[in-house]
């Protein structure tokens, strides 16, 4: 009788919380990201990667601390500290083996953005010099392209000042960062221009490599929740990255 009721007990207990009932490493986990409006604000109200994320922990059952930080310190932090989670983070073959990847969240569409009548041909725009955040994918996609002159950042405001500053001839980035960037500081986006899409790529939630497969399987189940209820696409649609 005993064994039945406690049986019992484990089951409504999973029920009640069926996504997030085998949390392992996740269950102690911390999150770290950067400052990447409209995608991730550090303050005010929630970027849309923000939501997405944020309900993906609410149905794991799993409330985790953020940290802010430059994009290069977040990225070391999720490969040495344990129980860390990353993102937005663009999931190349170099980095495969550096992180356990636990859900897509949103599809990055790079751009180049330069002071408008300062926009060549892609082929003429080799040769100059490209700010770009510090430790971020671009520089890969650029490198593939024949880009060889990058002017690093720490933050996606810097990569603004340099442009702004003369000490960039453009700035490369997903393009939503970008045009939120620039609103954000009051600036025109009629003062630039920007190149069609240079290259595409997927933004991860990853962790540190002690996430298991549970944890990892836990987060699918949270993401597929989202989309069979349609959540995930209303929060995709509100912050316009549909």
């Amino acid at each position: 009788m005993m064994a039945r009721r406690t049986i019992l007990m484990a089951a409504a207990v999973m029920l009640a919380n069926p996504i997030g009932a085998f949390a392992g490493v996740a269950r102690k986990m911390q999150l770290v990201t950067s400052h990447l409006p409209s995608l991730v604000h550090e303050s005010g109200e929630p970027g849309g990667l923000q939501e997405i994320v944020a309900e993906l922990c609410k149905r794991a059952g799993l409330k985790p601390a953020t940290r802010f930080v430059p994009w290069r310190r977040a990225q070391f932090l999720a490969t040495t500290m344990p129980a860390t989670a990353i993102y937005p983070l663009t999931r190349l073959p170099e980095r495969e083996a550096q992180y356990r990847w636990l859900v897509p969240l949103f599809e990055e569409r790079y751009v180049l953005l330069a002071v408008r009548g300062k926009l060549s041909p892609i082929e003429q725009m080799k040769d100059k010099r490209i700010a770009l955040l510090r430790g971020a994918a671009q520089a890969v996609i650029l490198k593939e392209q024949g880009f060889t002159r990058f002017v690093e950042a720490s933050s996606i405001d810097e990569v603004h000042r340099f442009l702004l500053g003369g000490m960039a001839d453009a700035a490369f980035g997903e393009r939503r960062i970008i045009s939120a960037s620039l609103n954000g500081h009051g600036i025109s986006e009629r003062d630039f221009e920007t190149s069609a899409p240079i290259g595409s790529t997927t933004a991860w939630l990853a962790g540190s490599l002690d996430f298991d497969d549970t944890d990892i399987a836990q987060f699918q189940r949270a993401l597929e929740s989202m989309r069979a209820d349609g959540s995930l696409r209303r929060i995709l649609a509100r912050h316009k990255l549909i």
